[in-house]
């Protein structure tokens, strides 16, 4: 027996109507074309699916387990089309994030509240690109859309830039490198440097200062929260480096100091990467914006 979509929309429009005509004009065809229609069922199932001479007609007993089938299965179907419309139009799909940047998720959030609102029929989820290789998990579509600071040349894949921050020094107001002014390499030999819980090679101090000078400070204690960070800081624990914009946006007290990087400062830059098939995909583009919209925002507090 070889049943199709039209004949469980037949079955459940003849059964909401109560009779062939009325049907006959919701699906659109004649009523002949119908009658035709159920014959061929019928004649297929080896069972009449109508009591015949029954007003309004009525289903038999095959017909209601057909009528079961069509209310179980159409809805279904017709979720299933709204969805790849939806796809097609660009008002649906997946958007797995994966972020390299630890401090981002405080910068993220807003975003992503701001975006759910817009799109709601987009799946969105966050992985921390710090376990894992962010970028080549993008190009086997593990995920949708990288956080990093680190753009390469890939093919098929787009860094947009998002917006530029400074890392800062911070350390305690009592503490000794705060009479100075800049912050070289060698002024972290022999401190406690207060990291987030990331690998050397995306932590900007190291990348951009230490590794290429050669400089180990004495001990690195990785703090999973910028706020206690910023506590064991206050309290003379140990020093840090954060990105400007963190340390703007979180202050608490007077009790520690900032101071840049060297002499002409480091400037690092945040880029999305996204395959570029995807880029401009209206909600795709639509995050991009709300996304540098929120890092003025941050650039200002």
């Amino acid at each position: 027996m070889h049943i199709e979509f039209r004949h469980l929309r037949t079955i459940k429009a003849i059964h909401d109507t109560g009779g062939l005509a009325r049907a006959a004009d919701q699906l659109h065809i004649t009523q002949s074309a119908l009658s035709h229609q159920i014959k061929g069922i019928e004649d297929q199932a080896g069972v009449e699916l109508f009591v015949r001479r029954s007003k309004p007609l009525k289903l038999s007993a095959a017909g209601k387990k057909m009528l079961a089938a069509a209310e179980a299965i159409l809805p279904r179907v017709a979720a299933l089309e709204a969805e790849f419309d939806g796809l097609i139009a660009g008002s649906a799909g997946r958007l797995h994030i994966a972020i390299e940047c630890h401090a981002c998720f405080e910068w993220l959030f807003p975003v992503l509240e701001q975006f759910r609102k817009a799109w709601p029929e987009v799946d969105v989820d966050i992985r921390p690109g710090l376990a894992f290789d962010a970028l080549p998990a993008l190009r086997k579509e593990e995920v949708d859309l990288v956080v990093s600071s680190d753009p390469e040349d890939l093919p098929e894949t787009d860094f947009t830039p998002l917006f530029d921050y400074e890392p800062v020094f911070v350390a305690s107001a009592s503490h000794p490198l705060a009479a100075k002014d800049v912050i070289e390499a060698e002024d972290f030999r022999g401190e406690t440097l207060i990291t987030y819980p990331v690998d050397r090679a995306r932590l900007d101090i190291f990348s951009q200062l230490l590794t290429p000078t050669k400089v180990e400070p004495a001990a690195v204690r990785q703090v999973e929260l910028t706020a206690v960070i910023l506590l064991l800081v206050a309290s003379n624990r140990g020093v840090a480096v954060l990105p400007d914009w963190v340390v703007r946006q979180v202050r608490y007290n007077s009790d520690y100091i900032t101071r840049p990087l060297t002499e002409g400062g480091i400037t690092r830059r945040l880029f999305a990467a996204t395959r570029s098939e995807d880029t401009a995909r209206p909600f795709m583009a639509h995050l991009i914006r709300l996304a540098k919209q929120e890092a003025v925002k941050l650039q200002r507090a």
